[in-house]
């Protein structure tokens, strides 16, 4: 089995969308952009949040098989996959990619 490497490529923040829907928080997420974990044996990283593994753990589990070209060749990179989190208000994108 492979390992991936989960990489934080953007963030983004939608004020006004917080400011109109969601009710007051906090503390929402820690993730930094470039913030790197890996998976090893396809399994959640320590300190990835789980909403994020949520949205990415089928493409990590198939990448860590050692299979790839999601929608058929939607990744310059087969073995490679851009995923975000299901936050609608602060999206984070990772970069998936399998290592050895």
């Amino acid at each position: 089995m492979k390992k991936v490497r989960i990489t934080v490529l953007k963030q983004a923040k939608y004020v006004d969308l917080i400011k109109k829907y969601e009710n007051p928080i906090e503390h929402a997420c820690d993730l930094k952009v470039g913030d790197v974990f890996i998976s090893c044996n396809a399994q959640k990283p320590e300190n990835l949040c789980d909403s994020a593994w949520e949205s990415m753990e089928k493409f990590v589990k198939k990448l860590a098989d050692g299979d790839g070209n999601f929608f058929n060749g939607w990744m310059k990179n087969k073995y490679s996959a851009m995923i975000s989190c299901n936050d609608g208000f602060r999206p984070v994108s990772f970069y998936l990619e399998t290592i050895q």
